[in-house]
């Protein structure tokens, strides 16, 4: 499979376009390099109208342990560094994304590694999925407009318990919460994926993507000011000594 940057792989075929986070030595922990490439794969893929379906998934048996810290901390304390998140690059891309999402998930899918499958049509997981937001314990506010969106999906009060508890979930907890499609054994679950995304672009791709992109409408404004929304937050929390104490905390241990 072709790498278009280091640790994301790429493979197009037919009308599936699957990306693969590849650097399991850190649970896929992605980097700004990394977002980028993601997001430009997936912008690419929404303004292709020969793509009808983006596949996301993670080698090594983890889907993403989330932001690598020490690169995300560098970045994000960098008093020159004007340019907007590697995260946030990813976010817009996947909510705007006109062809379809659909995520396979193995192992670990760590705070943004969770938010970001909010924005997927369709999301299967092996047995051995986790999934945990650890925003608050990291002295961080959410982010991916899990604000608005998990509320949505799960409820209230499972939202509440997810982002301010941030106890981990496992498939089996997450698909009875309706976080999922389906739950699957993690050796079928790549087959699974790839016969499920082949099925989707044989429909109608005109039609296929007019529905998608109908779907988006009708929700991309409160998307939008969420995740602008979340992002100050985030920012000014990111800065704060809580923070940057728990990262120290954090760092020393590892």
């Amino acid at each position: 499979m072709p790498e278009i940057v280091p640790h994301i792989l790429a493979d197009r075929a037919g009308g599936v376009l699957t990306l693969t986070i590849d650097r399991p030595e850190k649970k896929n922990a992605l980097t700004r390099d990394m977002y980028r490439a993601l997001a430009e794969a997936i912008n690419e893929a929404s303004a292709d109208t020969e793509i009808a379906v983006v596949v996301l998934r993670g080698a090594g048996g983890a889907f993403t342990a989330g932001n690598d810290l020490h690169d995300f901390q560098e970045r994000a304390l960098n008093p020159t560094n004007k340019q907007p998140s590697g995260g946030m690059l990813l976010l817009e891309a996947l909510s705007s994304c006109e062809a379809v999402m659909m995520a396979g998930v193995k192992g670990v899918a760590v705070g943004i590694g969770t938010t970001a499958l909010l924005h997927c049509d369709f999301v299967y997981a092996g047995r051995s999925a986790r999934f945990l937001t650890p925003f608050v314990d990291l002295g961080l506010s959410v982010e991916g407009a899990s604000s608005l969106l998990l509320p949505q999906m799960i409820g209230p009060r499972a939202a509440a318990e997810m982002l301010l508890v941030c106890e981990e979930l496992d498939a089996d907890q997450a698909m009875s919460l309706g976080l999922l499609n389906g739950v699957i054994p993690d050796v079928d679950l790549d087959p699974f994926v790839n016969a499920r995304a082949r099925a989707l672009a044989e429909k109608p791709r005109a039609a296929l993507r007019a529905t998608k992109r109908m779907l988006l409408e009708a929700k991309k404004p409160a998307i939008e000011a969420a995740i602008q929304r979340e992002y100050v937050n985030f920012g000014e929390c990111l800065r704060s000594a809580e923070a940057q104490a728990l990262f120290a905390k954090f760092f020393k241990k590892e």
